[in-house]
């Protein structure tokens, strides 16, 4: 017997036998949930969690501190399905209940203030994240007994942030923390260490350092693979991210390998059966980092970025026919969808790419334009993405014939290439062969 079909006969049982709004039943419909998110059916997860909610309200005895818990668990559903203001919403309700129920540095306020850092990322609102983050680390730090897996994924989330934010070197000391506290607690092979794997991996491929993050996300892959589904988003998210190293070392041909990995685990929806009682508990006792889901994948922020990625390939190997059909699957999930800001900025930036390639100057720059848009409004002025997007219209300006933009744009990205990376890193040395080239054409 899986642990679906437990529950659900455990419900069975107590509603023949127990009042609707029992304590009991609220128990069973909190499990259920449980075990339709970690199967990745969030609007199933969402069901159950309502019903489990419909009656804490109705049960005064209960503590209300449970209300708070069940507030987090519908906050992580529509903090994964993109709707985060509900999700923002039901975290602050949550922190409102625990703040008059508990010290002010009980364990479960940090969990509370974790989640909303976690919407507050998402929201590309970094600097928020970071605060909130912060304070979750504060209290696990303080706390007699140390959580060491809980402290290590505190240092492993602010180091993301930095991540975010083009502080590379803060990241990679914050994801190293995380590494080391993170042993103390459990092995190097625990799932619990996919997250650090892959994000220590993030750190590196923005540093130009693609070997490197190949390794790591390739342990983060392997972690993952034995204790989830080959649908499960975390997977897709895994062979997005190698898929575009592949990419950058100009292996195309795998990277479309990869990326169609994704492609085919996205059309897979979850099995019940897959999930064994033990698969859900131990999934539930690491805490991984909510991801994307995979109930209607096809509408989700991770198939936009695959299809995205996909048709820059296709255009770095000529074919834009094929790069302008994935590109625009691309933008019509992330309409469909409360894309993270700074997802919709890539798929603009590809876009704009695609048409630059084409010759269709006036699309391209609209879709620069509105790349530019959305990172200037979420990243610092010298962020490492704004370069690469002066780069991009430099050689766009040059198209145009306007060689004083052109030259303009590319010292844009070269003084923010020379403040932000290293001096080898592959962005570095374009913009480095670009000026060069803008400046023997005068």
């Amino acid at each position: 017997m899986n642990a679906l079909q437990f529950f659900e006969k455990s419900l069975k049982i107590g509603q023949r036998m127990l009042p609707p709004n029992h304590p009991n039943l609220a128990t069973y419909y909190i499990s259920i949930g449980l075990v339709y998110y970690n199967m990745g059916q969030y609007r199933k997860a969402l069901e159950f969690y309502e019903k489990d909610v419909e009656i804490m309200k109705t049960a005064p005895s209960l503590d209300h501190t449970d209300l708070a818990t069940s507030y987090n668990n519908i906050a992580l559903v529509y903090d994964i399905v993109g709707d985060y203001s509900k999700a923002l919403k039901l975290n602050e309700e949550s922190i409102y209940i625990r703040g008059k129920a508990l010290p002010k540095n009980h364990p479960d306020l940090a969990t509370s203030y974790n989640n909303i850092g976690v919407v507050y990322n998402n929201m590309g609102e970094y600097w928020k994240a970071l605060d909130f983050y912060t304070k979750a680390l504060e209290i696990h730090e303080k706390a007699p007994a140390r959580n060491h897996c809980d402290i290590g994924l505190c240092y492993d989330n602010i180091g993301l942030v930095y991540n975010y934010l083009g502080e590379y070197k803060k990241a990679e000391e914050f994801h190293g923390k995380s590494f080391e506290t993170m042993q103390m607690a459990v092995s190097c092979d625990h799932p619990s260490f996919s997250s650090v794997h892959h994000n220590t991996g993030l750190t590196h491929y923005n540093m130009g350092e693609y070997a490197k993050a190949l390794e790591l996300y390739e342990k983060a892959r392997s972690l993952r693979e034995k204790v989830l589904p080959m649908s499960h988003p975390s997977l897709m998210a895994s062979y997005n991210y190698i898929g575009q190293v592949y990419k950058n070392m100009g292996e195309y041909s795998k990277a479309l390998e990869i990326f169609n990995k994704g492609l085919e685990g996205m059309k897979k929806m979850p099995n019940k059966n897959v999930w064994s009682f033990s698969n859900i508990y131990l999934f539930y006792s690491q805490r991984l980092a909510p991801i994307f889901g995979t109930d209607l994948l096809e509408e989700h922020p991770i198939s936009a970025m695959i299809y995205s990625n996909i048709g820059d390939v296709y255009r770095l190997m000529g074919d834009y026919k094929k790069a302008l059909s994935f590109h625009q699957k691309a933008l019509k999930v992330q309409q469909n969808v409360q894309c993270n800001p700074l997802q919709r900025a890539t798929i603009y930036v590809n876009l704009g790419e695609t048409h630059r390639e084409l010759k269709d100057y006036k699309k391209a720059l609209e879709y620069y334009e509105k790349g530019l848009e959305l990172r200037q409004m979420k990243l610092p002025e010298n962020h490492p993405d704004l370069g690469v997007l002066f780069h991009n219209m430099s050689k766009l300006y040059l198209a145009f014939g306007e060689h004083s933009k052109a030259i303009e744009a590319i010292q844009q990205a070269l003084k923010i290439a020379q403040e932000r990376l290293p001096s080898n890193h592959p962005h570095f040395l374009d913009c480095q062969k670009t000026l060069l080239l803008l400046q023997t054409d005068v």
